[in-house]
């Protein structure tokens, strides 16, 4: 546990929510077994295991009904705590999942008060989180779904979020906050259906708004992996569509309920693949983890969940490094990269002429091995120490 090498800086721009190191470890079937942190004591530990920053829901930081004078207190300490230990807010958020009004969604509910209510709510977590510098704005629709299809059109509900984030984009603009937003996808949990299930459905209704410029994504690992799918193909489709706004980073078996496991804990190589993307990439965003510790855990314990999440994040990064500047590796990559020589180009009357005359021997093709079983097998020797 004492290579340098693997111990987190605020460089690396590793991110927790009050939420994930603050979760009390309840579940649907048992109470908390965890103290509440207060949001400056979690400021202070992420400060003392090298995070770079902290984020939040509305709720996390002012309680949903405190008074004026209240929330004034807490943001001003919480500020405080954050300019003396150096911990930066680089993400927002707003819970319109948690209280009963939101029980048939927020944007897409049938009563236009909810929706009313939910853009209030929206809007005044778009302050809190401007007044700490934040950049980027998570929305999860974790109640936009339905348990019958009876009870609305479909059609009805995605013109309800677009206006919605319609709406939001305007009062981004008006205020001059500069936010981006970032959507995050997931198939279903805590109710049967939800909509927009996966990032690529997120991708896809993004083209429709107004103000397309400032909307992107957030995927998240637990979110792609609970229906079987890659968590690194859908950031990289975000990331080659330039929708890769935020990014969540926790664990999770397939077919399972939302786990939210430490990073890295149960996926080796799908979590392995996803933090070379990211690294090959330079891409210049937080590595966020939403995820908490094991109810087994006490506080220290919880510290343990986040240090292993950053740790284990820096040796993937290691490994990607090994993996890139493997010999053996290359000669394979170059190989692959020889096949490539005769591209087809642009469409022209002349192109698909030439292309049309072609002769092509598929038999011959199709005979010649292409070393992938090698190649992965390479892959796993690095992420098994023996390369």
């Amino acid at each position: 546990m004492g290579n340098s090498t693997y111990t987190p800086t605020p460089e690396d721009k590793f991110t927790f929510g009050l939420w994930t190191v603050g979760n009390r470890g309840a579940d649907p079937f048992g109470a908390p077994v965890r103290d509440k942190i207060p949001p400056v004591h979690i400021v202070r530990l992420l400060a003392e295991i090298g995070a770079y920053g902290v984020n939040f829901h509305d709720d996390d930081l002012v309680p949903i009904d405190s008074p004026a004078a209240e929330r004034d207190r807490i943001v001003a300490e919480f500020k405080q705590t954050c300019a003396d230990t150096g911990i930066k807010v680089p993400m927002a958020t707003v819970n319109l999942f948690y209280e009963p009004v939101f029980r048939d969604g927020a944007f897409t509910a049938n009563d236009s008060e909810v929706r009313a209510y939910a853009l209030q709510k929206t809007m005044r977590a778009m302050n809190l989180g401007a007044e700490f510098g934040a950049g980027v704005f998570v929305l999860w629709g974790g109640r936009e779904g339905v348990e019958t299809d009876a009870c609305r059109s479909v059609p009805d509900a995605i013109k309800r979020f677009r206006d919605s984030l319609n709406y939001l984009c305007e009062y981004n603009i008006s205020q001059g906050y500069g936010y981006k937003f970032a959507l995050e996808a997931k198939p279903n949990e805590p109710r049967a259906d939800i909509y927009f299930p996966t990032t690529t459905a997120y991708l896809a209704f993004i083209e429709t708004l107004e103000h397309k410029e400032m909307v992107g994504v957030n995927p998240e690992v637990a979110h792609e992996q609970m229906p079987g799918l890659s968590m690194m193909h859908a950031v990289a489709q975000a990331w080659e569509s330039g929708k890769l706004f935020h990014i969540d980073l926790n664990d999770q078996y397939p077919g399972r309920y939302d786990q939210d496991l430490r990073f890295g804990s149960v996926s080796v190589k799908q979590s392995f693949w996803l933090v070379k993307f990211l690294e090959d990439v330079e891409w210049d965003g937080m590595r966020h983890f939403d995820a908490h510790a094991y109810r087994t855990e006490d506080h220290e314990g919880v510290k343990d969940f986040a240090r292993g999440c950053m740790r284990t994040y820096l040796i993937f990064k290691e490994k990607a490094r090994r993996w890139n500047e493997s010999a053996a590796i290359r000669e394979i990559l170059d190989e692959i990269a020889a096949s490539d020589k005769d591209a087809i180009g642009r469409f022209s009357p002349d192109s698909a002429s030439t292309l049309l005359s072609r002769t092509f021997d598929r038999q011959a093709i199709a005979k010649r091995g292409l070393k992938y079983e090698k190649l992965d097998q390479l892959t796993m020797e690095i992420l098994l120490g023996v390369d």
